[in-house]
């Protein structure tokens, strides 16, 4: 008896069951995968060469070949393809001896359709001049830049920004990775946005990258994009030359205080000199490892780097590094290599729950009408469904349906939970649309959903030059929702720097639909403070 129990469990090691596959080890692999896949939302990193328990499995070349071979069985039958990232980046030699192989395989399911799509949201920030849009232009077009802003061009939505070579509007660019883990580029000279359907045509993961405002005097857009956008990371840019100066701190602030999981790109390496280059990055280490921020700062040179921090970045507390140059592309493929084996944090449970969708940006379309774009917060939404939108300004909802919905601009016949998605809406005027407002599940006898003018919420005042009492106003951003509000009541009579309290806010203008839990930011210029929604009041 127990002699069989033994060779069971050699058996079910994973060294046998990759050299020497049985139908059953084949079955126990395929699910094992399986689970993996979808624990990942469609994609899964694989390590091979060593053990559940940590051991090493000594792999010669012959063994890692054949290894390799069982794992195309399994992933055929998955209908899912891999890649071996260590062979992804060619500048890295750092692999082991021959004798002990380890390689990591990302396992990524093949798209059927646009829908299956997984996406990954990530907004990007920094200062002025850091290099944010050129650097998402070298990233998606394949392109180096010129140093002259040659990159950036088709990234920006309006002329002044072409001008100026600022962005002041929250822009949208995506990078796609097909299941074989090679990037997709779109080579389509038409126009910024014609490349989009071949790219999601072949894409098995999208990043969709939110090109944010660095320059102060578009803060508040700024803001908007972090709370309203719901990106599930973001990526600092820092320019080596400038170091943390402007809106750097503040915009890495903001992520803390949403709790994004942050990463820092360092751009410009190659017309900086060494020492200030230093100076930098002593600066940035020091402000990550200060008491408000509580960052691990680790630098990311090789695609051993890559892949340890890519999966344990759901940590809060590790914040990658990269040094990249977008003229010689040195550390370009690092980045990318990062983004592409990047798991997907937020888990979207709610697909059971009732359809909840929050309107960020508003467009009227000819011959189609009004569009909103947004972020679907739970559900599942059909082509021809009555939904609910509001509140308007007494706080009541109107009756509309669903005439169309865009994926990343391309039709779409249902929308999940945790997807950005567009909605033609059927007779509705777009000036009775508002940022903030939402979209909701139609049921014919129930009551109007509620919307509320006061709300109590968990805040800590993050600074303020003197102090906060009753009347206080402020601008509030909560999701897509943006409105002055004025603190009724606090539990302590006044507020200063640093303090936490529970204090009742009211809108000013008209009642918003909110939910308890959601992260909200109140702010006067510069931010304020930040807050949790504990409790809806009338």
């Amino acid at each position: 008896m127990l002699d069989d129990l033994i060779v069971k469990n050699d058996d079910l090691k994973l060294k046998n069951i990759l050299l020497n596959p049985t139908e059953q080890s084949i079955e126990y692999l395929s699910k094992l995968l399986s689970d993996r896949i979808k624990q990942g939302r469609g994609e899964a990193l694989f390590e091979v060469g060593i053990e559940d328990d940590g051991s090493t499995m000594n792999l010669s070349k012959e063994d890692y070949l054949k290894c390799i071979e069982t794992i195309t069985t399994v992933t055929d039958t998955l209908e899912a393809d891999f890649a071996n990232i260590d062979e992804l980046n060619q500048i890295d030699t750092t692999t082991l001896d021959d004798n002990n192989i380890v390689a990591h395989l990302m396992i990524r399911k093949r798209p059927k359709s646009v829908e299956d799509l997984l996406e990954i949201r990530v907004a990007v920030v920094g200062n002025v001049d850091a290099g944010k849009s050129t650097l998402l232009g070298v990233l998606t077009k394949g392109v180096l830049d010129d140093g002259r802003g040659k990159a950036r061009v088709n990234l920006f939505r309006h002329k002044h920004e072409i001008e100026s070579g600022r962005t002041s509007s929250v822009g949208g660019e995506i990078l796609g990775f097909d299941s074989k883990s090679q990037p997709i580029m779109s080579h389509s000279k038409k126009s910024a946005t014609s490349g989009w359907e071949e790219i999601t045509a072949k894409a098995a993961k999208i990043l969709s990258f939110v090109d944010l405002a660095g320059h102060e005097k578009y803060l508040k857009t700024t803001v908007f994009g972090m709370t309203g956008t719901a990106p599930e990371f973001a990526m600092l840019m820092v320019g080596a030359n400038a170091g943390m100066i402007g809106m750097s701190k503040e915009h890495l602030g903001l992520a803390l205080s949403l709790g994004i999981p942050v990463l820092v790109v360092v751009t410009k390496i190659d017309r900086c000199p060494s020492h200030v280059l230093e100076k930098t990055i002593k600066e940035l280490t020091s402000i990550l490892k200060s008491k408000s921020c509580r960052k691990i700062p680790l630098f990311v040179e090789n695609n051993r780097d890559v892949v340890m921090t890519a999966q344990n970045f759901v940590s809060e507390r590790l914040c990658p590094i990269f040094q990249v140059s977008n003229v010689t592309g040195q550390g370009l493929d690092l980045v990318r290599n990062f983004l592409n084996i990047l798991p997907s944090l937020t888990k979207y449970e709610s697909m059971d729950q009732p359809f909840h969708f929050e309107i960020n940006e508003i467009y009227s379309v000819p011959f189609v009408g009004t569009v909103v774009s947004g972020v679907m917060k739970g559900g599942i939404v059909h082509i021809g469904d009555k939904v609910l939108l509001g509140p308007d300004h007494a706080g009541q909802f109107v009756m509309t349906s669903i005439k169309g919905i865009h994926l990343k601009r391309v039709n779409i016949p249902v929308a999940r939970a945790g997807q950005t998605v567009t909605f033609a809406l059927k007779n509705i005027r777009r000036n009775a649309i508002r940022k903030g407002q939402v979209l909701l599940s139609y049921e014919k006898d129930k009551p109007m959903p509620p919307s509320s003018l006061r709300f109590e919420a968990e805040v800590l005042v993050l600074y303020h030059s003197t102090t906060i009492k009753s009347k206080y106003q402020a601008m509030v951003h909560c999701g897509a929702i943006r409105q002055t509000a004025s603190i009724i009541t606090t539990d302590k009579t006044v507020l200063r720097t640093g303090d936490r309290a529970k204090v009742a806010f009211e809108f000013v203008r008209h009642p918003e639909y909110l939910t308890i839990g959601t992260r909200l930011i109140f702010r006067e210029g510069r931010t304020k403070g930040v807050g949790k929604i504990t409790k809806l009041l009338d």
